[in-house]
């Protein structure tokens, strides 16, 4: 296998190629983030897999967390194949990414994983099912630039599937659903169809739904650790970190922990995206600016009335929308603070 088919079996295109020749020098090589650890890295090379720093300079040019390397990255770095290492000098451009509001009170970003064609929203077939949790995950996937897909994982326990289904097409609306068993192999084959063209798919799910197990379905061996669910219905953590894999048959998936805490960061218009039924009645509010909220010809009011809209679907909208004004609010306070320090630092160095 050539250099190039080597990268391209990773996700590597022209976008990528292009970012690269941006950042690089002569002794530069394209690796990608398969592994993050506190302070290290793990990367996929032409050389095999090195362990990796974040050179000094990158450390310095950063201006949070977000600009260092994530998993799913490319990035440009000095490779040591003979140490089995590798120093990492810049991050390529991302053409998507899946991020959340760092948990904990700062205004942070955190990036989950980078240059994801799509994200699986996994939820069981069983108790997991959250319709809420659904339209978060949905509005911060399309946020990052990510397409998502439903996938409804032990179909083998469910006795009504079609009615869930059901639900869950009603507030994911346009998105592809899929209901599958990793203990059957039901719609395991449909599902693989997505990874077609060295996809990189990232699950998202929380603890317990079946996210490692999908895996090592698509692995054929146990690649990732599974563990049984509580007797509380509530399930397990099994896996402790974001890792991008390499399938056998094609394509690339990240398994991600289950997360307790998935704050939005941004929705870049994504709000529209996952409720579009309701974005969709407000245009025909009789004021523009309408708050929905009692003011006379308001087509939402009425939708709620005669129950085309349902009142927790237009909670939840309300909800995500609140924690986005004030997530703003707080970016800016924080911007606004580092801009008045930047210029008292400036006006200090002037007067000496």
């Amino acid at each position: 296998m050539s250099q190039v088919e080597q990268l391209e079996k990773w996700g590597w295109d022209s976008f990528f190629a292009s970012s690269f020749e941006s950042v690089s020098n002569d002794d530069h090589i394209p690796a990608r983030v398969s592994v993050q650890h506190r302070g290290a890295y793990v990367l996929y090379t032409q050389f095999g897999d090195l362990w990796s720093e974040i050179s000094g300079q990158l450390r310095h040019r950063a201006e949070s967390a977000a600009d260092l390397p994530a998993v799913g990255d490319w990035v440009s770095v000095t490779a040591r194949p003979e140490e089995g290492s590798a120093s990492i000098h810049a991050v390529l451009a991302r053409r998507t990414h899946f991020s959340r509001h760092a948990a904990g009170m700062s205004t942070q970003v955190q990036v989950l994983a980078a240059n994801v064609d799509k994200v699986f929203l996994m939820t069981a077939m069983d108790a997991d099912l959250n319709l809420r949790r659904i339209e978060r995950y949905l509005t911060m996937t399309w946020a990052g630039g990510a397409d998502p897909v439903i996938v409804l994982t032990k179909a083998d326990t469910c006795e009504t599937p079609d009615d869930l289904v059901a639900s869950i097409e009603s507030v994911a609306l346009g998105v592809p659903v899929h209901v599958t068993s990793s203990v059957t192999g039901e719609g395991l084959e449909e599902l693989r169809e997505h990874f077609h063209g060295n996809r990189t798919i990232a699950l998202l799910g929380s603890s317990g739904v079946g996210k490692s197990s999908l895996v090592n379905a698509y692995m054929g061996h146990e690649a990732q650790a599974v563990a049984e669910i509580r007797l509380d219905g509530r399930g397990r953590h099994t896996t402790t970190r974001r890792e991008l894999i390499t399938l056998p048959s094609g394509g690339l998936v990240i398994d991600t922990p289950g997360m307790r805490e998935l704050q939005l960061w941004d929705d870049a218009g994504a709000i529209e995206e996952t409720f579009e039924d309701v974005t969709g009645l407000a245009t025909d509010c009789r004021f523009r600016d309408c708050r929905h909220e009692g003011e006379p010809g308001c087509a939402v009011a009425e939708a709620l009335a005669n129950g085309t809209l349902t009142e927790e679907r237009f909670e939840s909208f309300k909800k995500l929308e609140r924690e986005l004004h004030r997530l703003r609010l707080k970016t800016d306070q924080r911007a606004a603070a580092q801009e008045r320090k930047k210029l008292r630092s400036q006006e200090r160095a002037r007067r000496r």
